[in-house]
């Protein structure tokens, strides 16, 4: 195997690793202690399968709607910055979503709507 094959195999693991400790830097440099990110990486993917099969859509939302707006208010409220602002903005955006999965519920094929029957 060549020296290129290998590198590029061992890629995707150096980014990953490199990618966490960026992050958990930033939560640290923000006051969030860096040793929560594994809670919040958790429940990023538990929410996001949860809302995606429709498993306790409402509550689930709801959560992870307060996730978000603390998100919001913790990492993004430097507004001179303009991405910063598109980041705050975005988020805002993903909690009306989030709201509006609390109003509705979910889907017709939801796990919600299968085990109600």
């Amino acid at each position: 195997m060549s020296t290129s094959a290998s590198t590029s195999i061992n890629e995707p693991v150096t980014s990953v690793n490199s990618s966490y400790s960026a992050t958990a830097a930033y939560m640290a440099s923000v006051g969030v202690p860096a040793a929560l990110l594994p809670l919040v990486i958790a429940t990023e993917v538990g929410g996001a399968i949860s809302i995606a099969v429709g498993w306790k859509t409402r509550i689930t939302a709801f959560l992870l709607a307060g996730f978000t707006a603390l998100t919001a208010l913790a990492f993004h409220t430097n507004f001179a910055d303009q991405i910063q602002m598109v980041m705050f903005l975005k988020n805002v955006s993903i909690v009306g979503a989030f709201l509006l999965l609390v109003a509705n519920g979910a889907g017709p094929l939801s796990l919600d709507r299968r085990l109600a029957r």
